[in-house]
């Protein structure tokens, strides 16, 4: 049974920050169907900060009662033996924010994904914020040549595909944003799943729900289809349902959706 719980942003406690996800991480928990489950952090994003680190060990051990460990690839350089020994062997993955690029690469120069292949379809839930969010999908929105040129323009990075849709994190709080995703979807298949800080998309094998930690934090479908630009709320009855149905590019028109249209033809 695969599960995914993809969280579009906020934080979990770092130090001048508040905690504002625990409504989304209880969730995580609650899907591992252990008391006290043992969840495995990957900071790779972060370039393994050791602050990051210590933050999510304090969440989620120390407010949410589980048992943490992490995988820190860049700086401790595990053995393939050690990798497969900690994701296996966890009740659930949570990835770290940060650079997504830069995950990815270090994902397949360890050849990682195949390890988080076999952990999914164990059963064990995948999980993430921001670019830990993105990298469940086949593609993602993401920030990450702003790292080294604040100036620089969002890119289209490719994850792992356990989902064949566009994630892009931060809907609500980064101003250019939309208007990145709205051209990056132009030349991208199928559509995009947009999440505000504070929202999240769990998937459970082929049905979604949307949830959130936070009032007002939303999520939102967004694709083209013949020269119109479509945005659409994933709220109400649309809040949850078949995956197929949300992946499907085409317009909806179901009670509890507002969809913004903008013909471009």
């Amino acid at each position: 049974m695969g599960k995914i719980v993809a969280i579009g942003g906020g934080e979990i406690g770092r130090p001048g920050y508040p905690v504002e996800t625990t409504e989304i991480d209880m969730r995580i928990v609650e899907l591992t169907g252990k008391s006290r489950p043992s969840i495995l952090f990957l900071p790779t994003a972060s370039g393994d900060s050791d602050v990051y680190v210590e933050t999510f060990s304090r969440h989620f051990r120390g407010r949410l009662g589980c048992r943490t460990d992490a995988l820190c690839l860049l700086k401790t350089k595990p053995e393939l033996s050690e990798i497969e020994e900690k994701v296996l062997g966890s009740d659930a993955v949570y990835v770290g924010g940060g650079n997504t690029a830069r995950m990815m690469r270090a994902r397949r120069k360890w050849d990682l994904e195949k390890i988080l292949r076999t952990a999914y379809d164990s059963g064990i839930v995948m999980s993430g914020l921001s670019a830990g969010a993105i990298c469940w999908f086949r593609y993602g929105c993401s920030d990450s040549r702003r790292f080294a040129n604040p100036e620089a323009d969002l890119i289209r990075v490719s994850g792992l595909g356990l989902l064949n849709a566009t994630l892009c994190p931060h809907y609500d709080v980064e101003q250019d944003r939309k208007a990145n995703l709205r051209d990056m979807m132009k030349r991208t298949p199928g559509v995009a799943i947009a999440l505000d800080n504070c929202c999240a998309i769990e998937v459970v094998d082929d049905a979604y729900t949307i949830i959130a930690s936070k009032p007002g934090a939303g999520a939102y479908r967004v694709y083209w289809s013949a020269g119109t630009f479509y945005e659409e709320a994933l709220r109400g009855d649309n809040a949850s349902g078949p995956l197929e149905g949300l992946l499907a590019r085409r317009e909806r028109r179901t009670g509890g959706t507002d969809s913004h249209q903008s013909d471009l033809r």
